[in-house]
């Protein structure tokens, strides 16, 4: 059985609208769920607004045709299910939010210290024993979307580092890193 035997050109063309309807609006959602955990109100509030205005659309069309047109529903799932893998994929790209890093090394942190401070980081370092001896804990509170930059340069300074990230709630003040290379729609600007 081929696509074309159970949509008529008319049903394609619905099936898609439904599909991408559905993949923007479940998107949105997934991104106005962070944007919540995040605590970003007005972000929340308007990807809330779009995302109910696009899923009312949604039902309101497809309920009514739904019964006469099973395969509809399939579409409509698979648009509901590849939304929350877009969602996840953007929220990763736009990385909203803080971590807090805590690296723990066996090496004297005084170098990487220097090194982390220069860059414009905030580091905090807790004296502490470990299974093999003595440890030193930096912690770190960064940007999301500075982690891997901060990570590479941790990890060339100590290849052995142990590290654990976690989502940071209310931070007081988040030091962005001095030099950072410039991103996103900042980006695009810069290149005109």
């Amino acid at each position: 059985m081929d696509i074309l035997s159970v949509f008529t050109p008319h049903d394609l063309l619905y099936a898609v609208f439904i599909f991408m309807a559905r993949l923007a609006d479940v998107s949105l959602g997934t991104l106005r769920t962070i944007a919540v955990v995040h605590g970003r109100t007005a972000m929340s509030f308007w990807l809330g607004f779009f995302e109910s205005g696009i899923w009312l659309a949604v039902v309101s069309t497809i309920v009514p045709v739904v019964t006469e047109k099973p395969a509809l529903g399939i579409v409509y799932a698979f648009g509901f299910a590849s939304g929350n893998l877009v969602g996840i994929k953007v929220e990763r790209l736009l990385a909203i939010g803080n971590l807090i890093l805590r690296i723990i090394t066996r090496k004297e942190p005084d170098e990487m210290m220097d090194i982390l401070r220069s860059q414009g980081y905030r580091v905090t370092s807790f004296s502490g024993e470990g299974q093999s001896g003595k440890v030193t804990e930096l912690y770190i509170v960064c940007r999301r979307r500075d982690l891997k930059s901060l990570l590479t340069m941790v990890l060339k300074l100590d290849s052995e580092a142990f590290y654990v990230t976690e989502l940071a709630g209310a931070v007081s003040n988040v030091v962005r890193p001095i030099m950072q290379p410039v991103t996103g729609w900042r980006a695009v600007i810069k290149k005109k």
